[in-house]
């Protein structure tokens, strides 16, 4: 392939991947092309259109083709326990020691990503609920299933799968937590109610937060270096302190971060790193400050001047109810702004987009939280983490939303001159070094060695990522491939009883019955037929019937065949003398009808019987 038609059909896959996300909001610019391509290259191949560009002129004569695309380019490869050592491990290991660093009955929140169609996040309330047992589990424990797949999340909540899907689970914890309808296993109603099934895109939507365990497994893989160092930042935002990742055997955080550290690598485990620079604080005493009674409406609005934060407060029908001495400053907000809609202000679109994430906080009903949002004033950079945290009245009914932002610049800075520290340290230790030229040799000698294997590693890393990846890509085939199996062979069983039925048929008859095709070659000759004229149904397969040499005068039966083919008249009977197999004269009288039920001519049915010649 020339190096323009690569250029061509890369700039063709770019548009075709920007009018997906135009049309139906998937960003798959973050997945890793090779991969992309040859998945949609698949759905190219089942359509039989040669170009993207073509296939993008498809999807807009056809929207229903998103759906088969997106079923295609989202391998739903899964199971309960897969990799059972792996699961092994959490059961014996992590899950006990979440629950102990739990001991005082505090909530347990779960997050699946890309779980498919559930087995995982089902597979992980098993682990918890043998652990805690059912009625703690039912209390304490939320899990969160979530892919960008709404076919195989609709199947999940339903939570029914069939004999094959369970097999993996132990004959005990089966009988246990599923329940038999019909062919189908069903998780328990009261234990699928700690499941919550969602729609979420690991590159565009803000992360789930305080989660202790974080199940992605075989879901990094499919994403670039760049992306991936991307999810990862928000894994490390979601989890808590003490929270564990665990990743699919083929993930080894290759992206060299630092924001993860082994627990047990083989099992691919990590804990998290914590970060110095600090959150947002939830500002949960103003946002209860802002229901209290107005006779203290001094106090509270002093109070909330007096905060470090910038803090504004947005009622439920979009307007800016409050804004703190802090945030009329940094914002320019006026007297004159509380009491519009927060959409006709600058801050519901700078620093960054608000409306969306506190409608996201109200659907939710948990804070959302915004890290390292950068905000431009005229030269100066500034850096800002924001949480927007949903406010309920003394009824629990949502009343509006508190938004808070921190100014962390000063960590930012404070950051880069500790790099800038580092770097100097590093020129300083160079110049030391270069005192001792032997030891020097021997360090960039080693350094070269180090480098190599890094880049050796990372090479290996890809390819096993890719072969896990084409894996997948082989075990949905070679379910599709079982599917049509099965099928042909329930085809082949239909076809073997329908031909038993037919020669049962035909064998019963005692007259004799020969059919012939359109060219009037024998199809079929029964058992009457061999008696009357000697010769065996495999003899007479296949031949030409007017070439047959047999005691009956078939050149007679050459124009009544022809007009039954012609025109489907069918004549009388036809009384011909003849001789049978053991050489008497019979009269054989015949009968000839057309061969087809619809109305199409696609041969002639014969059948003949012998009476004794006067």
């Amino acid at each position: 392939m020339s190096a323009e038609h690569e250029q061509l059909e890369d700039a063709e896959l770019d548009d075709l991947l920007a009018y997906i996300k135009a049309q139906r909001g998937f960003d798959f610019s973050g997945y890793k092309r090779p991969s992309l391509s040859r998945r949609i290259q698949k759905r190219l191949q089942a359509r039989r259109v040669t170009t993207f560009g073509e296939y993008r002129e498809l999807l807009k004569r056809d929207p229903d083709e998103f759906v088969e695309l997106f079923n295609t380019i989202l391998i739903n490869v899964t199971s309960f326990f897969r990799d059972e050592f792996a699961w092994d491990y959490l059961r014996e290991t992590v899950v006990p020691q979440l629950v102990a660093q739990r001991s005082d009955g505090g909530p347990l929140r779960l997050w699946s990503t890309g779980g498919a169609t559930g087995e995982e996040a089902y597979s992980l309330a098993i682990l918890f609920a043998e652990a805690l047992g059912e009625e703690e589990f039912k209390r304490r424990v939320k899990i969160y299933a979530t892919d960008v797949d709404d076919d195989a999340l609709n199947f999940g909540r339903h939570g029914a799968f069939s004999a094959e899907q369970v097999k993996p689970v132990r004959e005990d914890l089966r009988e246990k937590y599923f329940l038999r309808e019909n062919d189908s296993f069903v998780f328990r109603a009261d234990l699928r109610r700690a499941i919550i099934f969602g729609r979420h895109d690991l590159v565009q939507d803000p992360p789930i937060s305080r989660i202790d365990l974080l199940v992605s497994r075989n879901t990094l893989m499919y994403f670039k270096p760049d992306t991936q160092a991307d999810v990862l930042a928000n894994f490390h935002f979601a989890l808590r302190d003490d929270g564990f990742l665990f990743l699919g055997k083929s993930e080894a955080l290759a992206t060299k971060t630092d924001l993860f550290r082994p627990f047990d690598l083989k099992r691919r485990v990590f804990t998290r790193v914590p970060r110095r620079t600090p959150r947002v604080p939830v500002l949960r005493d103003t946002a209860a400050s802002l229901t209290q009674a107005p006779s203290d409406a001094k106090v509270r609005e002093a109070a909330i001047d007096a905060l470090p934060l910038a803090a504004i407060a947005v009622d439920r029908d979009g307007k800016l109810a409050l804004a703190n001495l802090q945030a009329r400053v940094q914002f320019g907000i006026g007297a004159r702004d509380i009491g519009r809609p927060i959409q006709d202000l600058e801050i519901s679109f700078r620093p960054l987009e608000i409306r969306s994430r506190i409608e996201q906080a109200y659907i939710d009903r948990h804070a959302v939280s915004l890290r390292d949002v950068e905000w431009r004033i005229g030269d100066d950079r500034r850096f800002l983490d924001i949480q927007i945290v949903p406010l309920t009245g003394f009824t629990g009914e949502l009343v509006g939303c508190a938004v808070a932002f921190a100014d962390v610049t000063r960590y930012e800075r404070l950051q880069l001159a500790l790099q800038e520290s580092k770097r100097e340290a590093d020129i300083v230790r160079e110049e030391l070094q270069s005192t001792v030229e032997e030891l020097e040799t021997t360090n960039e000698e080693l350094q070269a060695t180090n480098e190599e294997l890094e880049t050796t590693n990372e090479e290996l890393q890809a390819t096993n990522e890719e072969l896990e990846t084409t894996n997948e890509e082989l075990q949905s085939t070679n379910e599709e491939l079982e599917t049509m199996n099965d099928e042909l062979h329930q085809r082949g069983l239909e076809l073997n009883s329908a031909n038993a039925f037919l020669e049962a048929v035909l064998t019963s008859i005692r007259l004799g019955v020969v059919v012939l095709d359109n060219e009037l070659r024998v199809l079929a000759w029964n058992a009457g037929a061999r008696d009357l004229w000697g010769l065996t149904p495999d003899e007479a397969a296949g031949q030409h019937f007017l070439n047959l040499d047999i005691g009956l005068p078939v050149d007679r039966l050459r124009a009544p065949i022809r007009g039954v083919l012609a025109d489907g008249a069918v004549p009388k009977d036809l009384a011909l003398e003849a001789i049978n197999r053991r050489g008497r004269p019979i009269l054989c009288r015949v009968n000839i009808a057309p061969l087809g039920t619809d109305g199409s001519k696609a041969g002639a049915i014969l059948t003949m019987q012998a009476e004794e010649a006067a």
